[in-house]
């Protein structure tokens, strides 16, 4: 009998159809194309049509992640849905999304930790299957942040777009799957990446929608600062922790914040020697979704063979940080 694990089954993906280049963005906020690019190395994004929402998205991506792994929806026994731009504040987006694929077996929840959440909620689908070994986890990494960008904000409306990425954990043959996962969660600077308006603190009203309270706001230096003094030694940790050296990582997933701070990680990290998936060049920073969409674009070009060690990295507001090493294989 072959001894089991958990891991990763598929991966799907979805990019909104609208691609909106720097030329355009650039004009509303105030700089250059030029300078967009050297900034960020980011080329182009997607936003979402005006009929799209967050759940839509999401349905796109979990239904290619369902057609890779040879499930149907009544097969899924939890449904995660990690974002910070739902549909709606109530009821949670995760049952909308069950409701449009028809997943009435799956209990659902959403989490929300920002660009961190699609690892975090992994390690919630790892700790389920731990508790029932035959189940399937659909985990999404879902945003939608054109709806909520000034995009006369250079720090932020150069950088943030809209996408999907989904994920099957589940069952898989040794020596594949999971090998560990490291959460870390820093409050102290809860300040750096924000929304102030609309939540019981300081509820929507006639005055918060004219100061801009509801739009996204970051501190792009504090955040840079953050990541890049935080996110190595975090890494280094989980490594140390599950036996493994970064130098021997074949694959580095991380999320998709800023291009030149994702090679000045990677430097910091030791991870050089691993290839670096980016997308950002032409999806920008999508959130939540940033790791499950570079991953999905990995996992179908070919590029994770079977026993390859693969990193993924979510950091973001709240500050969090959530890392995950994996022995690619999908065998069951």
């Amino acid at each position: 009998m072959t001894e089991k694990r958990i891991g990763i089954i598929s991966t799907g993906s979805y990019l909104p159809k609208e691609e909106v280049g720097n030329e355009e963005v650039a004009a509303r906020a105030g700089v250059t194309a030029e300078w967009i690019e050297r900034k960020t190395q980011i080329v182009s994004r997607r936003y979402a049509a005006p009929d799209e929402a967050t759940s839509d998205l999401a349905v796109h991506a979990a239904n290619r992640a369902l057609e890779q792994a040879g499930l149907t929806a009544d097969r899924i026994d939890y449904l995660i849905v990690s974002t910070s731009t739902g549909d709606f504040p109530q009821p949670p987006t995760s049952y909308l999304v069950q409701d449009a694929l028809g997943a009435y077996a799956a209990a659902c929840f959403d989490i929300n930790v920002v660009c961190s959440g699609f690892v975090y909620a992994l390690e919630l689908a790892r700790s389920l299957v731990e508790g029932r070994p035959d189940c399937h986890v659909l985990v999404i990494g879902a945003d939608l942040y054109s709806r909520i960008l000034d995009f006369g904000d250079r720090r932020t409306a150069v950088l943030f777009a809209d996408g999907a990425g989904a994920a099957v954990v589940g069952p898989v043959a040794e020596p594949y799957g999971i090998i560990g996962i490291d959460l870390v969660s820093r409050g102290d600077a809860h300040d750096l990446i924000r929304v102030e308006a609309g939540g019981s603190r300081n509820p929507a009203s006639a005055r918060t929608l004219a100061e801009g309270g509801h739009y996204f706001r970051m501190n792009g230096r504090g955040v840079r600062d953050f990541v890049t003094e935080q996110v190595p030694p975090a890494l280094a940790v989980l490594a140390e922790r599950v036996g493994v050296g970064l130098d021997e990582v074949d694959h580095f997933v991380p999320h998709q914040a800023n291009g030149v701070m994702l090679g000045e990680v990677v430097e910091l990290a030791g991870l050089t020697r691993a290839t670096t998936h980016r997308t950002l060049q032409k999806y920008g920073n999508v959130g939540s979704a940033s790791v499950p969409v570079a991953l999905d674009e990995a996992n179908r070009s070919g590029a994770l063979a079977a026993g390859d060690l693969v990193l993924l990295a979510g950091f973001g507001g709240g500050m969090s940080i959530g890392a995950s090493l994996l022995r690619w294989g999908v065998a069951a």
